[in-house]
C-alpha cells in the first residue's frame, strides 16, 4: 500500500492489519511516556486547505508520537492564499525532502492528483464531497470494538448524505466487513444516482428514519453540512429536525446497548439532540480516541518500512 486516498485501496485483510496494529497503539494512549521509535528521521506535512480539529489534531499527534516531525501548512498561512497552485504548493514542500502528506482539501480528487505529482506518501484526510477514509476505518474500529464482529449487523446512516464524505468512506468500508447498511435522508439530500450505486455496492436507502431506527444495531448521525449548501435543501432547522433529527423521542426507538455515533463537529439540536448526543451509549469521545489510534496505525504501515 503505497497510499491512502480511498477505501477501495484497501482489501479486507489490510483493514484487519491496521485495526490489529491500532488495538496496540491505542495502549500507548493509557502511558505516561507516550512515544514510539518506529517514524523516527521521517517528516510528515499536514496540508489543511479546510478547516479541521479532530482530524488535523489526531494526525499530528499521531506523527508526534511516532517520534516523525511533524509540519502543519495551512490554506490561509500558506502561499495558496497568495494564488500559488496546489501543484506548486505540494511540489515545493515536497522538494524539502518530506516523505509524507495528509491533504484535506475542499476538491473531491485532489489527494488522488497530488498523489500523481509527489513521490512521498499522500493520505487522504477528506477531499471533498468525495471520501474521509481514516474516518471510515475510526468509525468501523469503534463500533468492532464495542459490538465484537460486524459481520450481519445492521447500521443506519441518517442525515446528510448529499455533501457527506464520511458517508460514502463509511458505506465502503462496512460493507467491505459484512455489515448490512442502511442509509436515511430527506429526498434533497438524497444523492443523484444513489440507486444504482447502492446495488453494486450493497446497501439500502430509506427517507423513513423511524421506521429504520427501531431495526438498527448502531447508529449514526451525520452532520448537516450548511456551509456547503447553495440553496434550500430544506425549509427550517426544526423541521430538518422534527423528519430527520435524533430527538429525545427517536433515542427511545433505539435499544439500550445500540451504540450512537457522530464523527463530529455536532450540530447539537439539529441532527442530534444533547441527550442522544451524552446518553450512555453514545460513541462520539470513543471515535475520537479510536481514531487517533487509527491514525497511527495508519502511518505505521505506510511509513516505517518492512525492517520495522
Amino acid at each position: 500500500m503505497k497510499h491512502l486516498l480511498s477505501i477501495d485501496d484497501l482489501a479486507v485483510d489490510d483493514i484487519g492489519a491496521i485495526f490489529d496494529t491500532a488495538a496496540e497503539m491505542h495502549d500507548v494512549q493509557r502511558r505516561d511516556v507516550k512515544k514510539l521509535p518506529a517514524l523516527r528521521g521521517r517528516t510528515i506535512v499536514n496540508m489543511f486547505f479546510e478547516d479541521s480539529t479532530r482530524t488535523r489534531s489526531s494526525f499530528e499527534i499521531a506523527g508526534k508520537w511516532l517520534s516523525a516531525d511533524v509540519i502543519n501548512v495551512s490554506a490561509k498561512g500558506s502561499s495558496a492564499s497568495k494564488g500559488e497552485s496546489l501543484r506548486d504548493t505540494v511540489l515545493t514542500v515536497c522538494a524539502m525532502g518530506v516523505d509524507g502528506l495528509v491533504i484535506r482539501h475542499p476538491a473531491s480528487g485532489a489527494a488522488h492528483q497530488v498523489s500523481q505529482w509527489v513521490d512521498a506518501v499522500v493520505v487522504n484526510a477528506g477531499d471533498g464531497t468525495h471520501e474521509h477514509p481514516t474516518q471510515a476505518l475510526l468509525d468501523a474500529y469503534t463500533l468492532q470494538r464495542r459490538m465484537g464482529s460486524l459481520e450481519g449487523r445492521h447500521v443506519v446512516l441518517v442525515g446528510d448524505l448529499t455533501h457527506s464524505r464520511v458517508f460514502r468512506s463509511n458505506v465502503l468500508c462496512l460493507t467491505k466487513l459484512g455489515a448490512r447498511v442502511t442509509v436515511v435522508a430527506p429526498p434533497t439530500l438524497m444523492p443523484a444516482g444513489i440507486d444504482s450505486w447502492s446495488r453494486a455496492v450493497g446497501f439500502e436507502t430509506s427517507y423513513d428514519v423511524d421506521q429504520v431506527l427501531p431495526q438498527a444495531d448502531a447508529v449514526m448521525m451525520l452532520r448537516v453540512q450548511r456551509e456547503r449548501m447553495s440553496g434550500a435543501f430544506f425549509p427550517t432547522a426544526r423541521e430538518y429536525t422534527v423528519g430527520y433529527g435524533l430527538t429525545r423521542d427517536r433515542l427511545a426507538l433505539l435499544g439500550p446497548d445500540v451504540p450512537i455515533c457522530h464523527p463530529g463537529p455536532m450540530n447539537r439540536g439539529l441532527e442530534i439532540a444533547a441527550d442522544a448526543a451524552d446518553a450512555a451509549q453514545s460513541v462520539v469521545l470513543e471515535q475520537v480516541s479510536s481514531g487517533l489510534a487509527i491514525r497511527m496505525s495508519v502511518l505505521y504501515h505506510l511509513l516505517a518500512g518492512e525492517e520495522a
